[in-house]
C-alpha cells in the first residue's frame, strides 16, 4: 500500500490545464474566497463554518446550474443538477478550523505508510465512507465524482473512483453496511459504525490511497496582492473546486464541448439554420422570407445562379436532383471552402501573437487589414501560397508579417476554378446582426442593426480567444475560448446529418484509438521481429535500437473508410506520438531522446509536460523549446504522411478532415533560422520563416468507399510489365507530391500520378472478361469476314455464313452495349479505387497488401434507403435488403485489412438482436476472429441522435473464440464519461460465448442460465399454439364504438347485436387481468353482404373458387337495408374509410382474418410493449385490438403463469429480446417464439393451472387484491421446473430488484 498526496496541478486533468481562466471568473473567485477566510471564526459552530463553504461554492461556480445543500443525514452535498432531486456528484464533510480530533492531518515527511494512514483513519474520513455508501449502495448512485473533507483551511479531494474500489467493490464492508443500515448489527448509532466497522476496514486496507491536498492559509500572499500577475498562481486552485473538475463536466478544450452561442453565430452569419427531423437535427438553407443576401452563402448563390455557373459541370446531376439543391450543394462547398482557410487563418493569427509574447502586431485577420473580398483572395493566394521575396508589391507590405505555409489549403480548388472565388462575392452586402451575438457596442450592449458581412464574420471571430496551445494563464479580455479540434465538431453539424454520420465524442475516439492502434503495433514488431510480445510494456523491454523501432512505428498504416472531419484521425494521430514516448523512442530530429518530458493522450488532446508536470509552451528563442517543437512537428508530419489514410462520400467532409490534420500540424509549427542552430538567447527581432506545411491531401480522398471497379486482386503485373514506371516511382511521386518545393513540381507529380492510375485502370480493364470475349468475337469477325474463298458458296453456305457473321455482330454490339452500360453506370461515379489509389499498401509487385489498422464510424441509415447499393449486393455478403451499411462497412474493412491485422467501428448495436442482423453475425463469427465488443445499451452518445451503438473490434485471422465484451447500464454516461476506461476494465466478460443467433454480453453464471432453459423447454414456436395479432379496422373512429353508439345501434334492430364484440386495447391488458373500458368493435367480417346476398350464413373468408360479386349499388342497398342503424352510423365515415387499406369486399366490412374465429376460444392476450409482463388468460370472449396480441392453443393458463413469471421474465428480456427499448419489454411475435419452456406433466399443469384460477378470481373480486404470495408460489414451481440453484435463482430475483 501506498498513500500520494497530490498537489492541485496533478491532481487536475492535464488538457483542463489548457484552459485559460477569463479574468471575471478569477475577480470573482478571489472575493470570494477572501470572504470566506475572513468569516473564519473558531468559536462558531460547525454549522456556520458548513454555510461558508456552501456560500463560498455557490457563489464562486455553482450557482445557479447545480443545487448545493444538505442530503438527509449526509453534511453536505453538490448535486449534479440545480434541482434536489438529482443525483449528487459530491459528498462533503465539513468541521470547524479548531476540531483536530475528527478532522484528517497533513502528513510529515517522516511519517511511515502506517502513520499517514492513523492520520486520515479518523471521523471525518469515516463519515465520508458511510454517506458514499449511502449514495452508492442504498441510492445506487454511479454518479458520484469526488468527495471531500475540509476544515476550511485544509482541504482533502477524494476520487469516488478510488472510493468505489476501497469500499463499494468489497463485499464484506457491504454486507456490514447493509447489516446496519438494516439494524442487524449490535447498535444503529453511527458512531458505532465509524468504530465498530469503518476504522477497523481502513486499517487493515492494502490497496494505495491517493488524494488531492491543499492548504488555503498558503495561498494569501497571491489572494492579497494587488499585482495581477501574482493571479496565475491561483489558477490550479480556481480549477480544483470548479464543476469541470469536481463534477467532471465538459470544459472548453473538450473536443465534444460544442460553444452553442459561437456555433449559431457562425450559422447565421453562413446563412444556415438548424432544424429538427424526428430524432436528427439538420443544417438546412433559411427559409424564404427569412434569407439574407448579404450572407454567404446566399450571396454564393446568387452569383452561381446569375452567371450560370453550374453548366459548367460535366455532370450537375452530382450536386443534387434539382437546380435549388445543385446552387445549394455547390455553394455550402465553396463556403466551407473558403470558411476552413479563415478558421485555419485565425489559429494561425492566435499562434504568431502568443509566439511573439501577446504582439498584436501580428494579427492581420480584421476589417482594418481586410476591406473587402478582393483583399482576403489576395491573402489567400498571392501571400499565404508565395514565399515573402515572391509576393506582389501591394501585397508585401500590408502582410509582411504573414509567413509563407505552402500548403493545399491556399491553392484553388477545382469547384473554385470552376465556378467562383470569394472575391466574386459582393463587397457592399451586409446582413443583420443576430440577437444572441457577442458582439458589444462600446457601452457593452449587445449591437444591433445591420453590418457589412466580412466585417461581421472578423469581429465575430475576434470575440473568441483561438489560442488554446500555450501555458496556463488568464484570459484578461474575458473571451470564451474556441479549441481548434471543436471546429471538425462544428463542421460536422453544418454537413449535416442527412448522410447518417454523427460526430464521434472525443473519449471514444480515444479509447477505441489507443486499445486498436496499442495492439497494431505490438503486431507489427512480432512480425517483423518475430517476437511474442503481449503488450507495450513487454516491447519496451525488448528495443534496443531506437531509429530502428521508429521506423517500424512509422510503417504503420491506419485508415478510416468514412472518415468525415478526421476526428479518429487526429486521435491516432496523438495516440502514435503518445505510443513512441512510452516506448521511449520519441526523439528529436538529431536523435536525442525527448527523455525529461511525458507526452500523453488527455480528454483527446495531446498534452506534454515537462519533469515539473508544467505545460510545454513554444519559445522560439529557447534553444530547448525549438528542440520539443522541431520534434513534435515532425513527428506528427512523418505519421501523417506514412501512416493516415482516409476516404469520404462527402466532398466536405475530405476538405475539414484535410483542415484538422493541418491544424494538428499548424499547433507545432515553428520559426527556421537561417543558422544552423539557434542560440538560447535568440530574439525574434527579424522575420524568420515559419516551418511550411506538407500537401497531406493526397490521402484523404473523396470517393464512396463501398464501390469499387476493380477488385483487390485484380493483377497489375502486366501493367507494371508495359509501363515504365513501378510501384516504387508511384511512391516516390506521391512523397514528392507531400513535400513540393513549388506548385510546378507539385502539378507535375500530380499529372505523373494521374498518369501511372491511368495506366492501372486501361490494364486492368482490358484483363476483365468480358473485354477480353470481346476482343475474341471481333477477331472471330475479321477472320470471318476476310478470308479468302476458294469456291463459291451454295445458297445454303452462303445463309449459314450470313447468319454466323449477323450473330457474331449482334453479340459483339450487346457486349459492348454492356460494357458501355457498365462504364456509365451512374454507381461508379464515386467509385473508389481501393485497388491502386494507394500505394503506400501494395507491395513491390503491385500486390494489395492492406492497412494495419481500419478505424471508424461509419454511417447507419438502412440500405433499403440506398437503390444503388443494391447493385453491388453481390459483392458483399453482409448485404441485407432490411439490414443497415455499416455492416458493409464491416465486411469492407476485413477485405482491405492486411493478415492479422485489426478493425474497430463504432456501430449500431441493433444488428446484436434483431432478425436483420443474423447475416452479419454469422459472418463476424465464420470470416473474422471477434475480439472485443463493448455494448452501450440504451445509452445514447451522439448528440440529438437517437441511436444505441457498440465498438466491435475484429481480426482479420480465423476465429479464435476468444471474444471478450460488456454492457453499460442504461444511463450510465448521463452526458458524460464517468472513469469509462476504468469501467470497462471492472466489467468485461471473457470470454464470451456468441452464435449467429441474439448477441448477448452476460456472465458465464448467467449464460448458464440459458443453458439450463434450453435443456429443459421447449421453444415456444415447436408448442401447439398461435400467436396473433388483434383485429385491425384501419380506421378505429368508425368501427371501435362506446355503450351510447351500441346502444343507439342495437335498440330497434337485435341483428346487429353479432357484429359487436367486446375489445380489449393495450391500455386496458394487466398482469393476470383486464379492465374492460366498454368499448366494443364492429366486426363486419369480409364476404359478410355477398355472401348474405346469397342467402349463405356461413362466412368463409376466402374460399376457392371466390364466393360472388355484387356491384357496390346493389351491394350498400343491401347492406343498409338490413342493417339501418349500422349503415346510418358508418355513413359519417364513408369518405375516410373508402381510402383506407384495411377493408374488405365494400368499405363497411373489415379486412379478412383466417383466424377471427380463435378470437371467442379461450385465449392469453397481451401487450407487445410494456413495461413489466401483462400476460391476462381471458375465457370471455374479448376480442384484442390491432395493437393487442394473443395466444391461442393448448394449456394456457400454464403458459400464462410462465409468461407472467419472474424466471421467463429475465429469460426474455436477457436472452431472446430482440432490440432494445429504454425501460420497456417488447414481446415481438418472433423473439417470444424462441422462449424454451418447460412442458409440463398433467400434475405440474394442474398444480400452476390452480394458482392461475385463484389469482384471477381475486382479480374478479378486485383488481387491487394483493396477489403477490400466490405469484411467489408460482415463481417458485417455474425455477424447480428450470432445474435452477439457489444461486442462479438469486441472480434471477436480483435482477428484478434492480
Amino acid at each position: 500500500m501506498e498513500i500520494r498526496i497530490l498537489k492541485p496541478r496533478k491532481a487536475l486533468n492535464k488538457a483542463f490545464l489548457k484552459v485559460k481562466p477569463n479574468r471575471s471568473e478569477i475577480e470573482c473567485f478571489k472575493t470570494n474566497l477572501s470572504q470566506l477566510i475572513d468569516r473564519i471564526n473558531d468559536n462558531e459552530s460547525e454549522e456556520y463554518h458548513k454555510n461558508l463553504v456552501i456560500d463560498f461554492l455557490k457563489k464562486t461556480y455553482y450557482e445557479p446550474n447545480h443545487y448545493i445543500n444538505t442530503k438527509g443525514r449526509n453534511d453536505l452535498v453538490i448535486h449534479n443538477s440545480n434541482t434536489a432531486s438529482s443525483s449528487v456528484g459530491v459528498i462533503i464533510e465539513a468541521k470547524k478550523p479548531n476540531n483536530k480530533t475528527e478532522m484528517l492531518k497533513v502528513f510529515s515527511p517522516e511519517d511511515t505508510q502506517e502513520q499517514m494512514l492513523s492520520k486520515i483513519n479518523v471521523k471525518a474520513f469515516h463519515e465520508l465512507v458511510l454517506y458514499y455508501l449511502r449514495e452508492r449502495i442504498t441510492q445506487k448512485n454511479i454518479e458520484i465524482k469526488y468527495l471531500i473533507a475540509t476544515n476550511i483551511n485544509e482541504w482533502f479531494i477524494f476520487d469516488a473512483t478510488m472510493f468505489d474500489r476501497l469500499f463499494a467493490q468489497n463485499k464484506n464492508l457491504v454486507k456490514q453496511f447493509n447489516d446496519f443500515e438494516c439494524g442487524r448489527l449490535a447498535d444503529i448509532k453511527t458512531d458505532f459504525f465509524y468504530k465498530q466497522v469503518a476504522e477497523p476496514f481502513i486499517s487493515e486496507i492494502k490497496h494505495d490511497i491517493e488524494f488531492a491536498y491543499f492548504d488555503i492559509r498558503n495561498y494569501e500572499k497571491p489572494l492579497r496582492n494587488t499585482d495581477k500577475k501574482d493571479d496565475n498562481q491561483l489558477i490550479t486552485l480556481f480549477k480544483l473546486l470548479s464543476p469541470q473538475h469536481l463534477l467532471k463536466l465538459p470544459f472548453a478544450n473538450d473536443s465534444n464541448s460544442l460553444d452553442k452561442r459561437f456555433y449559431s453565430e457562425m450559422l447565421h452569419i453562413i446563412g444556415l439554420t438548424e432544424t429538427k427531423d424526428r430524432s436528427k437535427k439538420l443544417i438546412e438553407r433559411n427559409k424564404v422570407g427569412e434569407r439574407h443576401t448579404g450572407s454567404i452563402l446566399e450571396a454564393t448563390i446568387i452569383q452561381l445562379d446569375s452567371l450560370d455557373k453550374l453548366s459548367r459541370f460535366e455532370k450537375p446531376s452530382q450536386f443534387g436532383n434539382t437546380q435549388d439543391e445543385r446552387l445549394f450543394n455547390v455553394a455550402l462547398e465553396l463556403s466551407i471552402t473558403w470558411l476552413n482557410r479563415i478558421l485555419f487563418l485565425k489559429l494561425l493569427e492566435a499562434q504568431l501573437i502568443a509566439y511573439h509574447k501577446g504582439d498584436k502586431s501580428y494579427s492581420f485577420l480584421n476589417f482594418d487589414s481586410i476591406k473587402n473580398y478582393d483583399d482576403l483572395n489576395s491573402l489567400f493566394f498571392q501571400v499565404l501560397a508565395r514565399r515573402p521575396n515572391e509576393r506582389n508589391e501591394d501585397v508585401k507590405k500590408m502582410f509582411e508579417k504573414v509567413p509563407y505555409l505552402n500548403s493545399s489549403l491556399f491553392e484553388p480548388t477545382d469547384i473554385e476554378q470552376l465556378t467562383l472565388f470569394i472575391s466574386n462575392l459582393k463587397d457592399d452586402k451586409t446582413i443583420p446582426i443576430i440577437s444572441s451575438t457577442v458582439l458589444k457596442d462600446k457601452q457593452g450592449k449587445k449591437r444591433t442593426g445591420n453590418i457589412n458581412t466580412l466585417e461581421y464574420l472578423f469581429e465575430f471571430l475576434n470575440a473568441y480567444d483561438f489560442s488554446s496551445e500555450g501555458s496556463e494563464e488568464i484570459q484578461e479580455e474575458n473571451k470564451t475560448l474556441i479549441n481548434a479540434s471543436v471546429l471538425g465538431l462544428i463542421f460536422e453539424k453544418i454537413n449535416g446529418y442527412k448522410d447518417g454520420s454523427f460526430f464521434t465524442p472525443g473519449f471514444i475516439t480515444m479509447y477505441m484509438c489507443r486499445e486498436t492502434i496499442r495492439k497494431a503495433v505490438v503486431q507489427k514488431f512480432n512480425e517483423v521481429k518475430k517476437w511474442s510480445c503481449n503488450s507495450i510494456e513487454e516491447l519496451y523491454d525488448k528495443i534496443e535500437d531506437r531509429n530502428e523501432a521508429n521506423n517500424i512505428v512509422n510503417s504503420i498504416k491506419i485508415c478510416d473508410p468514412a472518415v468525415g472531419s478526421g476526428h479518429f484521425l487526429v486521435s491516432a494521430l496523438n495516440e502514435m506520438i503518445a505510443i513512441k514516448s512510452d516506448l521511449k523512442i520519441l526523439q528529436d530530429r538529431e536523435g536525442r531522446r525527448l527523455k525529461e518530458y511525458h507526452v500523453e493522450v488527455v480528454s483527446d488532446e495531446l498534452i506534454v509536460t515537462d519533469e515539473d508536470g508544467d505545460l510545454f509552451e513554444y519559445n522560439p528563442a529557447n534553444k530547448e523549446s525549438q528542440r520539443i517543437q522541431e520534434c513534435l512537428f515532425h513527428e506528427k508530419q512523418t505519421i501523417i504522411e506514412n501512416c493516415l489514410f482516409g476516404v469520404d462520400i462527402n466532398p466536405n467532409s475530405v476538405k475539414i478532415c484535410r483542415l484538422r490534420l493541418w491544424i494538428e500540424l499548424l499547433k507545432n509549427a515553428y520559426y527556421m533560422w537561417e543558422s544552423e542552430g539557434v542560440t538560447s538567447s535568440h530574439t525574434l527581432t527579424t522575420h524568420p520563416e515559419l516551418q511550411t506545411l506538407p500537401n497531406i491531401d493526397i490521402n484523404i480522398k473523396c470517393g464512396n468507399s463501398l464501390i469499387s471497379r476493380f477488385s483487390l486482386d485484380s493483377d497489375l503485373r502486366q501493367a507494371l510489365k508495359k509501363s515504365k514506371w513501378n510501384i516504387d516511382s508511384y511512391r516516390i511521386a506521391v512523397a514528392t507530391y507531400r513535400n513540393a518545393e513549388n506548385k510546378e513540381q507539385k502539378r507535375e507529380m500530380e499529372r505523373l500520378i494521374a498518369t501511372i492510375k491511368s495506366d492501372f485502370r486501361s490494364e486492368i480493364s482490358s484483363n476483365d472478361p468480358k473485354v477480353i470475349r470481346l476482343k475474341k468475337l471481333k477477331g472471330e469477325l475479321i477472320n470471318f469476314t476476310t478470308q479468302g474463298q476458294l469456291f463459291e458458296l451454295s445458297a445454303k453456305e452462303k445463309a449459314e455464313w450470313n447468319a454466323k457473321v449477323t450473330k457474331l455482330t449482334a453479340d459483339i454490339q450487346n457486349l459492348e452495349t454492356e460494357i458501355e452500360e457498365i462504364k456509365n453506370n451512374k454507381i461508379y461515379e464515386n467509385a473508389f479505387e481501393w485497388r491502386f489509389e494507394f500505394p503506400e499498401v501494395l507491395n513491390d509487385d503491385g500486390n494489395f497488401v492492406g492497412f494495419d489498422v481500419m478505424i471508424g464510424n461509419p454511417p447507419y441509415y438502412s440500405l433499403s434507403a440506398d437503390p444503388l447499393l443494391g447493385q453491388v449486393a453481390d459483392k458483399y455478403t453482409t448485404f441485407s435488403s432490411t439490414g443497415d451499411i455499416y455492416a458493409l462497412f464491416i465486411e469492407l474493412a476485413q477485405q482491405l485489412l492486411a493478415n492479422h491485422a485489426m478493425v474497430t467501428l463504432i456501430i449500431s448495436n441493433k444488428w446484436m438482436r434483431a432478425n436483420y442482423g443474423h447475416v452479419l453475425r454469422k459472418y463476424i463469427i465464420e470470416k473474422t476472429d471477434p475480439v472485443e465488443l463493448i455494448d452501450f445499451g440504451q445509452n445514447l452518445l451522439f448528440e440529438n441522435a437517437i441511436v444505441h451503438t457498440c465498438i466491435i473490434s475484429l481480426i482479420k485471422q480465423k476465429n479464435q473464440q476468444a471474444l471478450k465484451g460488456m454492457r453499460f447500464p442504461d444511463n450510465y454516461f448521463n452526458n458524460n464519461n464517468i472513469h469509462f476506461n476504468d469501467y470497462i476494465k471492472a466489467h468485461t466478460i471473457y470470454p464470451l460465448t456468441v452464435d449467429e443467433q441474439i448477441w448477448n454480453i452476460v456472465k458465464p453464471s448467467i449464460e448458464r442460465i440459458k443453458i439450463k432453459a434450453e435443456k429443459n423447454g421447449k421453444i415456444l414456436k415447436n408448442w401447439n399454439v398461435k400467436i396473433n395479432f388483434g383485429l385491425k379496422t384501419g380506421l378505429n373512429e368508425a368501427f371501435i364504438i362506446d355503450n351510447k353508439t351500441k346502444a343507439k345501434i342495437t335498440a330497434h334492430d337485435r341483428i346487429n347485436e353479432k357484429f359487436i364484440k367486446p375489445i380489449l386495447r393495450g391500455r386496458d391488458t394487466r398482469r393476470y387481468y383486464a379492465i374492460f373500458k366498454d368499448f366494443w368493435i364492429l366486426n363486419i367480417p369480409k364476404g359478410y353482404t355477398i355472401k348474405t346476398n346469397q342467402g349463405d350464413e356461413n362466412i368463409v373468408m376466402e374460399p376457392t373458387p371466390r364466393y360472388g360479386y355484387m356491384e357496390f349499388d346493389h351491394a350498400w342497398a343491401f347492406f343498409s337495408s338490413m342493417h339501418k342503424a349500422v349503415a346510418a352510423h358508418l355513413l359519417s365515415f364513408k369518405e375516410k374509410a373508402e381510402k383506407r387499406e384495411d377493408q374488405g369486399d365494400f368499405w363497411w366490412e373489415l379486412r379478412a382474418c383466417s383466424y377471427i374465429a380463435e378470437f371467442e376460444k379461450p385465449k392469453i392476450i397481451f401487450s407487445e410493449i410494456v413495461s413489466e409482463p401483462q400476460f391476462f388468460y381471458d375465457e370471455d370472449g374479448f376480442y384484442p385490438e390491432a395493437t393487442v396480441f394473443f395466444i391461442s392453443g393448448e394449456k394456457l393458463k400454464y403458459l400464462t403463469a410462465l409468461l407472467n413469471s419472474k424466471c421467463v421474465t429475465f429469460l426474455f428480456k436477457t436472452f431472446y429480446m430482440g432490440g432494445d427499448l429504454v425501460g420497456k419489454i417488447r414481446y415481438k411475435k418472433a423473439f417470444l417464439e424462441q422462449v424454451p419452456i418447460p412442458y409440463p406433466t398433467e400434475m405440474q399443469e394442474s398444480e400452476i393451472s390452480t394458482l392461475v384460477d385463484a389469482i384471477i378470481t381475486q382479480k374478479k373480486q378486485s383488481p387491487n387484491h394483493d396477489t403477490s404470495l400466490l405469484e411467489e408460489q408460482i415463481d417458485q414451481l417455474v425455477y424447480q421446473l428450470y432445474d435452477l440453484t439457489e444461486e442462479e435463482i438469486e441472480i434471477i430475483e436480483n435482477s428484478v430488484k434492480s
